[in-house]
């Protein structure tokens, strides 16, 4: 009678340590069969520092933390779709990601521009802030969305130089007539003082510039155009990249496969893009300094806009930014958006960081 008690009382805990193992099987199971095998297409080079490595950084970071179960497999740009056509074909479900610029998108969507870089616009720290605390990861949803598409940031950076150019610009003439390569809303302030700008993937400026099609170029942060050879023609390069002084780079999913997904594994793209963002920035930023050392060995002049040719491009911005917000309901909503945090933040920069002409 007493070992029949016994094994009566021990019988609860029996089930529950059953139960937990019954779970932890079916539970392990699940985990097995819900394997994450996607084709994801690169905008820019994986091996560009800060601009293209940071969705490396987030297939190598999904992989290695779930043992395996999510590998997302990286295709360098232009080897499954060219740019322009990226966002199209994750809306249809052909291609289940992408890391892409969204500026490209602005010919389809003319507000997507907005989250990829604005003259006179956010730094990289401050469109992170908009984005993770502010409204900008919502207004890029409700966007995107619609395109059957979820957007996560992947990686922010700091100012592209002002361009590479052939001779020195001392005056706003100096730009006018330019053949020039700028891409998205600083190519159109460009093209209103004058200049001739046109939007050209990155793999063909250097064979412009060589043969003069161009006569000048912008293209991202000097160590990364330093991989693209810009400094073996072009002999100057101008600061300060009033046109881009951040540059975003979103990872898109195809809406339905992220619905699809449990919330645990969103949770882990989520994790693994702020990663890539922070460690995106502390990339960038701690390049840039060598690489401007570096400049006169190589017979290159660093200088800066003279600051009457950057008020006038700030003012003709201006221009710009409202005609395009009256055109298009959703561009003037995230311009608002943005400019309003903007405001906040101006107070917050000035009051507690030292000013630029500290010494």
């Amino acid at each position: 009678m007493k070992l029949l008690t016994k094994m009566f009382s021990k019988a609860p805990a029996i089930a529950v340590v059953t139960a937990v193992c019954l779970s932890t099987v079916v539970h392990s199971t699940a985990n097995a069969e819900d394997k994450i095998r996607w084709k994801v297409q690169a905008t820019f080079n994986t091996g560009w520092p800060a601009l293209g490595d940071p969705i490396a950084r987030v297939s190598k970071t999904l992989k290695e933390v779930t043992n395996g179960r999510i590998n997302l497999k990286i295709y360098e740009p232009g080897k499954i779709v060219p740019p322009l056509e990226i966002s199209p074909s994750i809306s249809k479900g052909d291609l289940p990601a992408a890391y892409n610029y969204l500026a490209y998108d602005q010919g389809r969507i003319p507000s997507a521009v907005l989250f990829s870089a604005v003259p006179f616009g956010m730094e990289p720290w401050e469109y992170a802030s908009w984005w993770f605390e502010g409204e900008g990861a919502g207004l890029a949803a409700e966007l995107y969305h619609k395109q059957n598409i979820h957007p996560l940031l992947c990686s922010t950076i700091g100012p592209e130089t002002a361009g590479w150019y052939r001779k020195p610009i001392k005056s706003l003439d100096d730009m006018k007539g330019l053949k020039i390569r700028f891409s998205g809303l600083g190519g159109m302030v460009l093209n209103r003082i004058g200049a001739s700008a046109t939007l050209m993937a990155g793999g063909e400026i250097f064979a412009a510039l060589e043969k003069g099609t161009l006569d000048a170029t912008e293209y991202s942060m000097p160590a990364i155009d330093e991989i693209l050879g810009f400094h073996k023609i072009a002999k100057f390069n101008l600061f300060p990249g009033w046109h881009q002084p951040s540059t975003s780079t979103h990872l898109l999913i195809n809406l339905d496969k992220w619905n699809a997904m449990a919330k645990s594994d969103q949770a882990l793209f989520e994790m693994a893009c702020t990663a890539a963002t922070m460690r995106a920035i502390t990339t960038g930023e701690a390049l840039q300094g060598k690489q401007i050392k570096s400049f006169p060995s190589k017979g290159v002049t660093a200088a800066k806009l003279p600051n009457d040719v950057i008020d006038e491009l700030k003012r003709v911005t201006g221009i710009i930014m409202k005609e395009e917000a009256a055109k298009d309901a959703d561009f003037a909503k995230i311009w608002a958006s943005q400019q309003a945090f903007h405001a906040d933040y101006q107070i917050w920069k000035e009051m507690g960081y030292l000013p630029r002409d500290y010494d």
